[in-house]
């Protein structure tokens, strides 16, 4: 780690996120650990590890404990797509049915359940960019608000279990309707699972080999992938539930957890394990436009693309969201091709920059980008689920309030 003068932080500042985190959630046993690095000006400007990663064998959080990260696999996913499309193989205003013709006549939901579904046609076909951005009338089955999430609990869409593949997860979405017209509205989905296929099928490389070949590898992101390998076992932290009563419980034993076996179905959208080491890698190629350490993923431009707000008509997600389930409200802030990305500062009463970008996933987990002040932030836990506690929300403004300079607000084409 570096100086203050090199980063431009307060070194007692950054420490005072420890403490908070420590007497707040870690200490009251709200949360079983964190690990929390902080990047800004290429160098590391802070790096802690708290409390437990496994309660139940009182293992402490290392800096390079492995976890879940469940939707952080998106921002990978969706790098692994735009590589494609780089390549000329598939553009964002595609139709989607042009790659997968069995969802050609596929229906928005009126009425009725599984056999009785009742649909009308929608007003457009469903486009490449809808999955990037969420837009494509798919679902998710644990929203559990209509009739169409509860098809796919019942039809375990997208889920890690038996032998399910991305190949039956797309058989089985075909007869399922959509939630709405694609485009009209934002619903979190299973749109990056149908976007790990696609890899797949245009590329000829399977999903999960791609990612590996192409990004894992090239990043030196050794600690990443779909499952946990027996001999980093030791590494692999416990997950956890929130009860109503303000503790914990295990959800998944390291021990016996699923994630210690190479799945079937290699979920795109939720089915990574990952390090803060190895994720800092994955931001800075991104805040770097697309290189890192000699490797070129992406251009810059193409990186520009993905972070700009594409809801039609420049809205935000909750002028257009049909899911928005964490404890972070999103007002002033849309949604790029992967990522979440802010539009207003006003609007989220929140420090931060135009034009960052971020994520989290169901276990708690968070990062963020702020391209305009080099800054990466990278919090990693293992609580379920997400909205159980406003830490998100406590980062932004404890890590922005150890700036000792600012780069200035620089507008934004």
């Amino acid at each position: 780690m570096t100086s203050e003068s090199h980063t431009g932080m307060s070194i007692s500042r950054l420490e005072r996120i420890d403490r908070f985190l420590g007497e707040r959630y870690v200490d009251t046993g709200r949360i079983p650990g964190a690990v929390m690095l902080i990047a800004r000006r290429g160098e590391v400007a802070h790096l802690s590890a708290l409390g437990n990663a496994d309660c139940e064998r009182r293992r402490p959080m290392r800096e390079d404990t492995i976890f879940r990260i469940y939707s952080m696999s998106k921002p990978i996913t969706s790098v692994a797509f735009m590589m494609l499309v780089e390549r000329g193989m598939v553009a964002l205003d595609d139709p989607v049915d042009k790659f997968i013709p069995e969802w050609k006549d596929l229906g928005v939901y009126q009425g009725g359940f599984m056999e009785t579904f009742r649909v009308e046609r929608p007003a457009r076909q469903m486009l490449i960019i809808d999955l990037l951005r969420h837009t494509s009338g798919l679902t998710y089955g644990f929203q559990q608000t209509t009739n169409v999430d509860a098809a796919y609990r019942k039809l375990h869409v997208g889920e890690r279990l038996g032998d399910a593949t991305l190949d039956t997860m797309i058989e089985r979405l075909s007869h399922l309707p959509l939630e709405f017209s694609p485009g009209t509205a934002w619903n979190y989905s299973v749109s990056t699972d149908v976007l790990g296929y696609l890899v797949g099928k245009i590329s000829g490389v399977p999903f999960d080999q791609f990612v590996r070949r192409n990004i894992l590898e090239p990043l030196g992101m050794t600690d990443t992938g779909f499952h946990v390998s027996a001999e980093k076992q030791a590494r692999f932290a416990a997950c956890y539930s929130a009860t109503p009563r303000g503790t914990m419980m295990l959800f998944d034993d390291p021990a016996k957890s699923p994630y210690l076996e190479p799945p079937t179905l290699f979920s795109g959208g939720g089915g990574m394990v990952s390090t803060v080491g190895d994720y800092l890698r994955f931001c800075r190629m991104l805040l770097n436009g697309g290189k890192l350490d000699g490797a070129q993923l992406l251009s810059p431009k193409t990186i520009q693309l993905m972070t700009l707000n594409h809801l039609p008509g420049g809205k935000d997600l909750p002028a257009m969201s049909r899911s928005l389930f964490s404890e972070v409200t999103y007002n002033g802030v849309g949604f790029g091709l992967g990522f979440a990305v802010t539009l207003d500062t006003t609007r989220t009463m929140l420090p931060g920059s135009v034009g960052d970008y971020s994520w989290g996933g169901a276990a708690s987990t968070y990062f963020w980008i702020d391209p305009q002040e080099e800054l990466i932030a990278i919090f990693m836990t293992q609580l379920m689920p997400p909205s159980t506690y406003p830490i998100r929300r406590e980062l932004r403004t404890l890590v922005y309030s150890a700036f000792t300079e600012s780069n200035g607000e620089r507008p934004r084409p």
